[in-house]
């Protein structure tokens, strides 16, 4: 008979667990990381005013040869305060004013010193000694102190830091196009397009409507034409009521508006939005449209009522002061809204002869019953189906009904008008104001056998009361 082999003792096995859980826990390749502990609350911020650092800090807890914790033990999130007042001591001339009088390079001799932005180094402490010409480093600026003057980075444990969208400095977190922190612009939908209405009348046409949230908002065009912007009251932001404004950052609507004007026809508006209100996008238009390209950003929400506002809008509304134009060939770019003196081919009819309207009482019955009374030099003139467009540039303005710009046209009906306008004379016109029943069209009527008689200096010694060039 064999032998009885004995049991497994319960003992026994009870410490070879505990070995082998401590040898896989202590020991071996089976070492892990230690575990951080909560975040601590924020600190107060370091700046009195202005933009500062607040700090909070958290601790790594592990067992004997565990590894360190992943990650920072502190983090920094930017403060920002009210801005400082005028003649407020900077935090960089502040740190280096400390060491004014105090003996840095010798026992006897002490400087002054103020910030130096020459060094390599923008989060070191750099002071220049006045009066001299050396610079002294006394080792890293304070946490929170700006990299240089007009940065947006502030130095962080000797380190130049931006702060991400999320306020915590050296973060990568960025907004996306939707104005979402770290969002994937999931939340908007992006609207890009072209308008090309050719535009048969010169003056102001609507482009689009840009709707309030509209983020990232790009306008451009190559051409003599100038983009204007409208707010919801009416009132215009850029080139409005014909007149250019200066390339130059203007606000409106809650974000400032960049324009831009190149030397060339090239010309750009940029906005980062998002709009507080809703602005519309008009073109003044000199010339044929070649083509005015937009985008922005909307949020999702906002997207089908300005579908529908667009549509309701129909883009094909113009402002009540169209003036007709000509496909013109490519020219040497001129000063903005000034229009080129051209001579254009008379009729080859002969005109009949125009009957006499001289005399004090014809001159009083036309003033009085004319909308716009004034001097000006004709520039050129067109025969256009059976009408007569004369280009003017106005003089002096007697009476007028509304504001005349410094060039204008000037209408007559049929191929022959009477008065015939001869080109390079001044005269002194008597106009009437045509608007047609669908307000498309807006112009200067020189009616038939109206008043236009060659100006002389004792015009205005006949009593004509002036009136001022708008």
């Amino acid at each position: 008979m064999g032998k009885l082999r004995p049991g497994p003792h319960p003992l026994r096995n009870l410490l070879l667990l505990l070995w082998t859980l401590l040898n896989c826990t202590l020991g071996g390749s089976a070492q892990g990381s230690g575990e951080w502990t909560l975040w601590g609350s924020w600190s107060p911020c370091s700046s009195s005013c202005g933009r500062g650092l607040s700090v909070r800090s958290r601790r790594c807890i592990r067992l004997p040869r565990e590894e360190l914790c992943w990650g920072n033990t502190h983090e920094y999130r930017l403060c920002q305060l009210p801005d400082c007042p005028p003649g407020a001591v900077l935090f960089r001339d502040l740190q280096c004013s400390l060491y004014n009088g105090h003996p840095v390079l010798g026992p006897q001799k002490t400087y002054q010193w103020v910030p130096f932005y020459g060094a390599p180094n923008q989060c070191d402490l750099n002071c220049l000694a006045v009066g001299h010409a050396f610079y002294h480093s006394f080792g890293r600026v304070l946490d929170g102190t700006p990299c240089s003057p007009g940065s947006q980075g502030l130095c962080v444990a000797g380190r130049c830091l931006s702060a991400g969208c999320d306020g915590l400095m050296g973060s990568d977190a960025r907004e996306d196009h939707c104005g979402r922190c770290g969002g994937a612009n999931d939340s908007c939908l992006f609207v890009q397009r072209v308008f090309r209405d050719a535009g048969a009348f010169a003056g102001y046409w609507n482009v689009t409507l840009i709707p309030e949230g509209a983020r990232h908002i790009r306008a451009a065009h190559r051409s003599r034409n100038h983009l204007a912007l409208m707010v919801s009251d009416g009132s215009y932001v850029l080139n409005g009521n014909w007149a250019v404004s200066p390339p130059g950052t203007y606000e409106a609507a809650g974000t400032r508006v960049v324009y831009t004007r190149a030397t060339g026809p090239e010309e750009t508006l940029h906005a980062a939005g998002p709009t507080s209100q809703d602005l519309l996008l008009q073109v003044l238009l000199q010339e044929p449209n070649p083509g005015i390209e937009f985008e922005f950003w909307l949020p999702r929400e906002r997207y089908g009522p300005f579908q529908e506002q667009a549509q309701a809008l129909s883009w094909s509304l113009r402002q009540p002061q169209p003036r007709e134009v000509e496909p013109q060939p490519p020219e040497t770019p001129v000063v903005p809204a000034a229009i080129p003196p051209r001579t254009l081919t008379p009729s080859p009819e002969p005109c009949p002869p125009c009957p006499d309207t001289r005399g004090r009482a014809h001159r009083l019955l036309h003033y009085c019953g004319s909308d716009f009374v004034f001097r000006a030099r004709v520039l050129g003139r067109l025969y256009q189906a059976q009408e007569t467009r004369y280009e003017v540039r106005v003089q002096l303005v007697y009476k007028n009904r509304s504001p005349l710009r410094a060039l204008e046209y000037v209408w007559a009906p049929g191929r022959c008008p009477c008065p015939l306008l001869a080109l390079h004379q001044e005269y002194l016109l008597a106009a009437r104001r045509l608007v047609s029943s669908d307000g498309t069209q807006d112009r200067l009527l020189l009616p038939d056998a109206g008043y236009a008689r060659p100006w002389s200096p004792a015009e205005d010694s006949r009593g004509i009361p002036r009136a001022h060039l708008g």
